[in-house]
Order: C-alpha cells, then sequence, then structure tokens
C-alpha cells in the first residue's frame, strides 16, 4: 500500500500569515519526499475559510514540483467545471515538465454554489460538465488538435501548448460516497479518491467492488492503466501512544469539523445534486449529519456534533492513534481493497505536529 500527504486546512491563516502557511506546507512536503512519501495532494477551495490557502493546486504544485525530488504532486481536487479543459492540460503540463512526470489530477465536479461565481454557468449541469471533460482532457493531453469556439464566433482546431513530460496525466475522480460516482469512475477508467469517513466498512467495501467491476467491464481508455487505484483519504497523526494521539489531535480536529459544517450552512446547492469535492469527502460525518440543518445548529449542538464525528473517526478509518494502532487500521484498509491511503494531516495540528507525526509513520511504510 502505498502512503501519501493530503492538505485541505481550516485553520485562520490571518494569526499567522498565509506565508507562513505556504511555509508550513513546502515544509511538510519537503519532509514527506525525504520520507518516501507517494504523492502531496492539495486542493481547489475558493472563498471560505475551509482550505482558504488554496485556490489553485496548479499554482501551489508547480512550486512543491522544483522544491522536491521524487514525490508525486497531485490536485486532490480540481473542480473541473470551473475551467476550460484546455486551460487544465496547458497548467498542468507545466507542472509535469517542473516535475519531471510527477504529475496527477483528481477531477471534483464542485459542490459550493459560492465556488461557482467563477463559472455561473457550469453550477446546475456540473456533474455532467466532469465526466464529460475527462475524455477530452485525455485527448489534449495526448496531442490531438480539437475544435472550439473562438473570439469571433468561429470553430479553430488548436492542440494544448506545452507538450507534457509524461505520455499520458495520471487522473483520478473524486467522490464523497456516491455509487453512482464510483461505477462512473470504473466507466472512465480513471482511478478513483474517496474517503473512510462517513460510511460504514461494509458499505464503502460495496462500493470498491462496484468500482473494481465497472473498471473491468470497461472499454480501454487512451492513457488508463490496466487497473485502476483506490485511494481513500484519512485524517491522520501517529503519537507516541493513543491518548497522547488522541489527546493532541481531538480539538484540533473537532474545531476542523465545526469549521467545515459551518460552510455547509451557506451552500444553496440542493443536496439531491450530488456535486462532490475533497471537502466534502473530508467533512465526512460531520457535514453530512448537519444537512440543511447546519445554520441553525447552536454552538452546543455543533460541539456534540463534532464530538460523536470524532469518537467514529477513532472507531474506524482514520489513522489517529499509535504506531502499532494505525497498523492494524492501515492492514485493515489493504483487506479492504485500497491501494493508496491519502493522510490528511493539516486539520489543525501545528506543522512541528505534523511532521514528528509524518516521521512515525514513515517508519510503519516498510511492513505494509
Amino acid at each position: 500500500m502505498d502512503l501519501s500527504v493530503m492538505f485541505f486546512g481550516a485553520d485562520d491563516a490571518s494569526t499567522v500569515g498565509h506565508a507562513t502557511k505556504y511555509d508550513d506546507i513546502l515544509a511538510i512536503t519537503r519532509a514527506a519526499d525525504r520520507l518516501g512519501f507517494t504523492a502531496v495532494w492539495t486542493p481547489e477551495r475558493h472563498f471560505q475559510q475551509v482550505g482558504q490557502v488554496f485556490p489553485n493546486p496548479a499554482l501551489l504544485s508547480a512550486a512543491l514540483a522544483v522544491a522536491t525530488e521524487r514525490i508525486h504532486v497531485r490536485a486532490g481536487s480540481l473542480v473541473l467545471p470551473l475551467h476550460h479543459p484546455l486551460r487544465v492540460a496547458e497548467d498542468w503540463a507545466v507542472v509535469d515538465n517542473l516535475s519531471r512526470g510527477r504529475a496527477g489530477i483528481s477531477v471534483a465536479t464542485g459542490w459550493h454554489s459560492k465556488d461557482f461565481v467563477l463559472a455561473p454557468d457550469a453550477f446546475e449541469d456540473r456533474r455532467e460538465r466532469a465526466l464529460r471533460d475527462i475524455g477530452l482532457l485525455r485527448r489534449l493531453w495526448a496531442g490531438e488538435t480539437v475544435e472550439f469556439t473562438d473570439g469571433t464566433g468561429e470553430r479553430v482546431a488548436v492542440a494544448s501548448q506545452p507538450r507534457p513530460y509524461s505520455a499520458a496525466l495520471p487522473l483520478w475522480t473524486t467522490t464523497s460516497g456516491s455509487p453512482q460516482t464510483w461505477e462512473a469512475a470504473g466507466r472512465l477508467r480513471t482511478n478513483i479518491l474517496g474517503a473512510t469517513i462517513g460510511q460504514t466498512r461494509e458499505d464503502l467495501a460495496g462500493k470498491i467492488r462496484l468500482y473494481r467491476d465497472a473498471y473491468a467491464q470497461a472499454p480501454e481508455q487512451a492513457g488508463a492503466p490496466s487497473r485502476g487505484i483506490v485511494t481513500l483519504m484519512a485524517h491522520t497523526y501517529v503519537g507516541v501512544t493513543d491518548e497522547e494521539a488522541r489527546r493532541r489531535a481531538g480539538g484540533p480536529l473537532k474545531e476542523y469539523l465545526k469549521s467545515y459544517v459551518a460552510q455547509t450552512a451557506t451552500n444553496k446547492a440542493p443536496a439531491k445534486t450530488g456535486g462532490e469535492s475533497a471537502g466534502r469527502a473530508a467533512g465526512g460525518a460531520a457535514g453530512r449529519a448537519a444537512g440543511d440543518a447546519a445554520g441553525a445548529l447552536t454552538g452546543g449542538q455543533l460541539d456534540t456534533l463534532a464530538e460523536f464525528a470524532f469518537q467514529r473517526y477513532l472507531s474506524w478509518g482514520s489513522l489517529l492513534g499509535s504506531a502499532e494502532t494505525c497498523r492494524k487500521s492501515l492492514a485493515d484498509l489493504a483487506d479492504l481493497g485500497c491501494d493508496e491511503v491519502a493522510c490528511f494531516v493539516d486539520f489543525g495540528l501545528g506543522a512541528e505536529e505534523v511532521l514528528a507525526g509524518l516521521e512515525r509513520l514513515a517508519e510503519l511504510r516498510e511492513d505494509l
């Protein structure tokens, strides 16, 4: 099993400055590179406290690419309906060249209505746009000439430049839990980026089987691997003991969950649309438990909800505990059919605590 590092911070950077947050991200990524982690994932978020330093994963990934030597740099996730596919191909070709072939993207449909001030016409059919444009993105990456409408209304044929370093772009589809998205990812032969949180082990096992069956039955896709990668996000802090890990992680994680629930109250997207992103997956049980009533919750109710979610995280699906506890959790995820765990580390812990936890986690890699 591969281990990666995922960022999706919720803390208010105004107290220390956003420049310091970027320094922390660089330091943690360099450490992950040195320690042998597979990849670093950075999200796309707009106009919220949650993920406030991550408006453009391509821009940040370019910086991480030149600051590292071997670790893969990936968008987890890129909200494809907010972008023209040509621009995505151009931007990530730059990252791919700077990293000498270490770029990758997880495509998300988007879920928060406020994000779509950047592309208001793309909101209603965002799921269809995202799934449709995956094929187009593959064609552009491969160097095909594709017709688009130019500034005069004429159809013109263009090819994306610069040419990428890699022949194929590794693609994931992000899901917050919808079985339809797991199946769609299999049909498209993309990898899949999900989360342990917010679903039972049995539910997740069923979705992985659904994905594997759909992938096996799907026709070959240009640039797609013969077998898809199942990557699962998990809140991570490896402590010296279970008690120490939970004591250090408990307060920051519960504050993170409350911040996440608060942003759901400002989302005008109807729940039935099923838009998905790394944010929803990372928020997990707390966000879904709050639902449409998030805006009406009192402070005490938010505390109760966050405590409930935290206790659920401890019972299954997180990497919060001692090395031995986390070793057992990783073995369980491997048995479930998980190929890679994206370790979600920046939920409020200090950079030094994150780095210490990664050092202990890296020691477990030899057993995987």
